[in-house]
């Protein structure tokens, strides 16, 4: 949650003192701990600061007066009601969450981003449930301690799944040592041994070594499961592992290896893997291929999945170099070559080849990163969805209205969209065959409806003939909604339970330019209070993004709200940072003033 920096980072503020109370007695209440360690872990000039996550994710910081964060909330609502603790607190209260332990060799893929997968747990509470904070602590080769807590996660699965030794996620991982929400605070390494102790019940791994249980062998799929990326060179050192992500050889490893004439096997099969499949639909124009590029694009990627924890290269090959490797692959005429001045060039393959027809083929490296790739675009696109607004326009019977919905014995309380009121109408339509025989995509109005949609009062509409005697069905539910009473509701996709509808008709969002204090053009955002949008965090994006200066004040009249002032003329960027908010684009109403004719003024 926090691998990347956190953007729109508020200046901290100092928390009063009756806040601080009343923050005090929710830690001590949550994690039933006494008053005294609710002292230590929330204590006197606390202050907060609000950020937003790569993910677009609001949250809260509470910075202890030394600055290190030691708690954080994030969401919006209900969300952002739980507590959070981070690594800091943590290490002061290291039994403050229940316990995931893991091999030391796992938690450099976990600070790079990966959540916790089912294999790499070694100890779990035995009443371990779905959404329960956890921290997550190494342990020895033994499995006997547990060290220092560092990183905190929500469950992802209960107790009973983990025991089964099952693939997929034990955790999603919330925040870690050395992530970018550590990074606010000092730093520093973690506390030499750990008061982490196992609560009644905890489970096991059953084995002497947590490196060789599921443990162990569920490095690679924990590798697979999550997005390991740790930013820069440093090398993470813990206990007795190392990982170093400059250099994939000192990557967790399978514990079996392949000897030198293995690696050239494989090597071999993978080339003919690539020829069999993706190098023989390329185009005749794309030969002559330089060595490294063919070496690099087709034949590492076509290696067998099994074999990606372990080194499989030119180097741990009998052939020692590309150059050696070819040329044994051009003998046995699966590839013909050209050396010019020193560098090998694929000319051509022989999709013919005996091996190359007779090859079983099998899942590549390839494979299982365009999955992991098409998982992680799936997962964009539902959080995505999850920030996207709905917006729904409703109608309540009102006044004039009221009598159609009686006399079709349709509900008078209830809150109507767009395709209801098409349905009811329908429904009206059918039952009183008032659909115009000469064309369906017309109605009669009788005298129910007549009423319903008049622009007259009901004594007047019986006696005049000016009404029209049939309408566009289309037409007909514009007008009947017009004449009733307008309501609203405006929630994000990815709400548990949406709020209750207003009362009132949705105005648009305004983004106009406009020419103020002589020629000072100015863009000017209104009415966007409606939908979930903060002021201050709007126009401190657009500051940014416009690369402008940006004002909010509040617009003359009561309760007529905020508006956002941008420098110059930029409702084009306007429109694609609210759109990115998941405003729908029909709700936003951009101004752009035409351009002048030349020579005109």
């Amino acid at each position: 949650m926090f691998k990347k920096p956190l953007g729109n980072l508020k200046t901290s503020a100092p928390i009063r003192s009756s806040d601080r109370r009343k923050f005090k007695e929710r830690v001590t209440r949550t994690f039933s701990i006494s008053a005294d360690v609710g002292d230590t872990l929330v204590p006197d000039g606390l202050q907060s600061a609000k950020f937003i996550t790569h993910l677009d994710e609001p949250g809260v910081a509470y910075l202890a007066p030394d600055g290190d964060p030691i708690w954080f909330t994030i969401g919006k609502g209900k969300d952002a009601d739980e507590l959070i603790p981070s690594v800091y607190t943590l290490w002061k209260h290291p039994n403050l969450l229940p316990v995931l332990s893991t091999p030391s060799a796992v938690v450099p893929v976990l600070i790079g981003g990966a959540d916790l997968m089912i294999p790499g747990v070694f100890h779990h509470p035995a009443n371990l449930v779905v959404g329960q904070l956890v921290s997550i602590t190494t342990v020895s080769r033994d499995g006997s301690s547990l060290g220092a807590p560092l990183a905190v996660a929500r469950a992802d699965v209960d107790a009973s799944v983990i025991t089964q030794r099952g693939k997929g996620k034990a955790a999603r991982v919330l925040h870690t040592w050395k992530d970018h929400l550590f990074t606010m605070g000092r730093g520093g390494d973690p506390p030499e041994g750990s008061n982490v102790t196992l609560s009644d019940g905890e489970e096991a791994d059953i084995a002497n070594d947590p490196e060789e249980t599921n443990v162990g062998k569920g490095l690679k799929d924990l590798s697979i499961g999550g997005a390991a990326e740790i930013s820069g060179n440093d090398q993470v050192k813990l206990g007795k592992s190392e990982f170093t992500p400059s250099n994939p050889a000192s990557k967790p490893a399978a514990a079996s290896s392949f000897s030198k004439e293995e690696v050239s096997d494989i090597l071999r099969a993978s080339l003919i893997q690539a020829i069999a499949t993706t190098v023989s639909s390329l185009p005749a124009a794309t030969f002559p291929i330089p060595a490294s590029t063919f070496y690099s694009a087709h034949i590492l990627p076509a290696r067998p999945a099994s074999s990606q924890a372990t080194p499989i290269d030119i180097k741990h090959s009998s052939y020692k170099s590309l150059t050696t490797f070819l040329k044994a692959t051009e003998k046995d005429g699966l590839v013909k070559l050209k050396d010019l001045k020193g560098d090998i060039l694929i000319l051509s393959i022989n999709a013919g080849h005996v091996d190359v027809k007779s090859h079983a083929k099998y899942t590549t490296i390839r494979d299982v990163e365009a999955k992991k790739e098409r998982q992680e675009q799936r997962e964009r696109a539902e959080q995505d969805r999850a920030h996207e607004l709905v917006v729904n326009e409703l109608w309540r019977p009102h006044l004039q209205t009221l009598s159609f919905f009686q006399q079709g014995g349709f509900d008078t309380e209830a809150l109507y969209t767009h395709q209801d009121l098409k349905s009811t109408l329908n429904s009206y339509i059918a039952a009183h065959h008032l659909t115009n025989p000469n064309d369906q995509a017309y109605v009669n109005v009788d005298g129910v409806i007549r009423t319903a949609i008049s622009s007259k009062k009901p004594s007047e509409t019986a006696s005049t003939s000016s009404e029209p005697l049939f309408v566009k069905r289309e037409e007909l539910i514009q007008q009947l909604s017009s004449k009733m009473q307008s309501w609203h509701q405006i929630y994000r996709e990815g709400d548990s339970v949406p709020p209750p509808p207003k009362k009132g008709q949705l105005k648009r969002i305004s983004a106009a330019v406009k020419t103020r204090q002589g020629n000072r053009v100015a863009t000017l955002i209104t009415g966007f209070e409606p939908y979930l949008l903060d002021a201050d965090e709007l126009a401190e994006e657009l500051r940014k993004t416009c690369a402008s200066a940006t004002s909010v004040s509040p617009l003359a009249g009561k309760n007529a709200g905020l508006e956002i002032f941008v420098q110059g003329k930029q409702v084009k960027p306007v429109v694609d940072l609210l759109i990115s908010k998941g405003v729908p684009k029909q709700w936003i109403d951009a101004e752009i003033p035409k351009a002048k004719p030349k020579g005109k003024r």
